[in-house]
């Protein structure tokens, strides 16, 4: 106990001629005092802990709202320049990178609903902006991707959902819809199989013009107007 003792009281008296008192409770009493200054720093380290995991929450929030700040003004990705497309591009892989761990699977629960489109490089969507460009009297309102697949861990169904108008033919932005519906599977964490099913107009609204132009036509006609038939 003295061999062990002797170093610690070496460091904490000054140096002197005459030999270093033997250990005693008192003495003991400033290295007790070390160890408990220890406790303030265990605190702050696990505070900085819980710092650092609420850090990823507010990354993920900022590089969302990035990509969200980068799609504005681009038609939908249909006026996009090449420098914005560019700009896009690199905050699509940002927020990629946020589920790009190895073996984590694709969260199909949280894919489940239905989403707006707010941009798309893909052509055959953006030839639906090109031909409302050129012919003006076609109207392409919103479009949307509904999935159903909540309860599956690999499949599912996925409804893409085009609303669309003929100007005073039909109801404006959305006379009509669109669906193409398909089954899907999923092959891997960024790709699925798709499976067309079908195709159908639903939901046609006609114009208040339209409705104007043909009710006379086929709204019942006045008991008069039937006396003078029969």
């Amino acid at each position: 106990m003295a061999l062990a003792a002797a170093p610690l009281l070496r460091l904490s008296i000054s140096p002197s001629s005459s030999p270093p008192p033997p250990p005693s409770v008192a003495q003991a009493a400033p290295v007790r005092l070390r160890r408990e200054r220890r406790q303030p720093r265990l605190l702050a380290t696990a505070a900085a802990a819980t710092a650092s995991l609420a850090t990823p929450a507010a990354d993920t929030e900022r590089r969302k709202h990035e990509l969200l700040r980068a799609v504005q003004e681009t038609g939908r990705g249909f006026t996009a320049s090449a420098d914005q497309r560019a700009a896009i591009e690199e905050a699509i892989v940002s927020v990629e990178k946020l589920g790009a761990g190895e073996g984590s699977p694709l969260d199909l629960a949280a894919l489940d609903g239905t989403w707006r489109l707010c941009y798309t490089s893909a052509s055959d969507v953006l030839v639906l902006f090109e031909a409302a460009e050129r012919l003006p009297l076609l109207q392409v309102g919103q479009i949307y991707q509904k999935f159903e697949c909540k309860d599956s861990s690999d499949a599912g169904v996925v409804r893409n959902v085009v609303r669309w108008s003929i100007e005073n033919l039909l109801e404006e932005q959305e006379g009509a819809t669109l669906m193409v519906s398909a089954k899907f599977a999923v092959m891997s964490k960024r790709n699925i199989f798709l499976q067309f099913e079908e195709v159908a107009v639903e939901n046609i609204k006609i114009s208040e013009q339209l409705q104007a132009l043909i009710a006379p036509a086929i709204l019942p006609r006045s008991f008069f107007s039937l006396q003078l038939v029969n």
